[in-house]
C-alpha cells in the first residue's frame, strides 16, 4: 500500500490538541488490560511505561 504525502506530514502538536490526547490515551489504557503489568507492584514502573507508550503515539503523529 502506497503512503500518501497527507499520511507524511505530522501535524504541529499544540497545547490543545495535547490535552485531547491525553484524553483519549487515558480512556483507552484504563479499558487495556496490559498483561505485562498484572501482579506488578513498583508503581514507577508502571508509570513509565505508560510515559513511554504515550510519547511514542504522540511522536507517531506530530513534530
Amino acid at each position: 500500500m502506497m503512503k500518501t504525502v497527507r499520511n507524511l506530514i505530522k501535524a504541529t502538536l499544540t497545547v490543545g490538541t495535547l490535552v485531547r490526547e491525553v484524553k483519549e490515551f487515558a480512556l483507552r489504557e484504563s479499558r487495556h488490560r496490559e498483561r505485562s503489568l498484572f501482579g506488578v507492584t513498583d508503581g514507577k514502573a508502571v508509570g513509565t511505561y505508560l510515559e513511554h507508550k504515550f510519547q511514542d503515539v504522540l511522536q507517531g503523529k506530530y513534530t
